[in-house]
């Protein structure tokens, strides 16, 4: 049996039964509600989650992402870190990355001002964070794998020299 099958189904429509994933996976259907049950128990499975366009909703939601730059010390790690500014419910991912910035984290709020205060009054003045820069979110075409909008084309004009 493969438990990757059954993630990679329940990755595309976590709405699957477990009938359905049995069918498409020539499995029993007891053999996926194990592995369910495993891919949960050990943490793999870590919830389940629907995919929002914000853009159809007249409450609309504020979102951005925000690079950080970080200065570390002998008592304080990357872990550290992100303890911290995980517990916010206003962080809705948090990644240490490579390149120029050290985390990329999400943010969410109901305006500019409740996510420009909250980055400057609780993200800005943890001690070893020492640089924030934030990207507001326009619009968004594809989240988790999901594409977005009403599938019209888009309308302006291609360009060629």
């Amino acid at each position: 049996m493969s438990e990757r099958e059954v993630l990679e189904l329940l990755r595309e429509n976590a709405r699957y039964s477990t009938a359905d994933i049995a069918r498409m996976t020539d499995l029993e259907e007891d053999e996926v509600e194990a592995a369910i049950e495993e891919l949960e128990a050990t943490g793999v499975v870590c919830g389940y989650q629907a995919v929002v366009d914000w853009d159809k909703l007249e409450d609309e939601r504020v979102r951005a992402e925000v690079e950080l730059n970080v200065r570390l010390d002998r008592e304080t790690g990357y872990d550290d870190i992100s303890q911290r500014l995980a517990r916010f419910p206003q962080v809705k991912a948090l990644r240490l990355v490579s390149g120029d910035y050290d985390f990329d984290m999400e943010v969410e709020g109901d305006s500019i001002r409740e996510v420009s205060q909250f980055i400057s009054e609780k993200v800005a003045p943890v001690p070893e964070i020492t640089q924030t820069v934030t990207h507001y979110v326009m619009t968004s075409y594809k989240e988790n794998g999901i594409e977005l909008g009403d599938g019209e084309d888009d309308e302006r004009l291609s360009f060629s020299p």
